[in-house]
């Protein structure tokens, strides 16, 4: 008898260039395997795929290790980002008040 298999996308996206890949998995496979197992790393080799954040349809997994993919399931491996966005926020909401602050003298 056959082992039972899912489908399954994963997905990334490099500053330059994406890729979607859809597999066939067994069921029961963790989302890290699913993420070897798509052969990612051979179009992406600076990914850290033992490492790399990796979300399921926008909502970030914090344990692929063990949380188990389901059938439809789009794991999204997620790079790091290259500005913290509050920081930004921050520096903006300061320059907005500098900029207010020098138009009232």
């Amino acid at each position: 008898m056959a082992e039972p298999v899912i489908d399954i996308e994963v997905v990334y996206a490099a500053i330059d260039r994406q890729q979607l890949l859809v597999l066939t998995v067994p069921e029961g496979t963790t989302v890290r395997a699913a993420v070897w197992a798509s052969g990612i790393g051979q179009a992406f080799p600076e990914l850290d795929l033992a490492d790399c954040p990796v979300g399921i349809f926008g909502k970030q997994v914090m344990d692929p290790q063990v949380r188990v993919v389901q059938a439809g399931d789009r794991i999204e491996i997620y790079r790091p980002l290259l500005a913290d966005p509050k920081e930004i926020r921050r520096q903006r909401a300061a320059k907005a008040a500098e900029a207010k602050r020098l138009s009232e003298l």
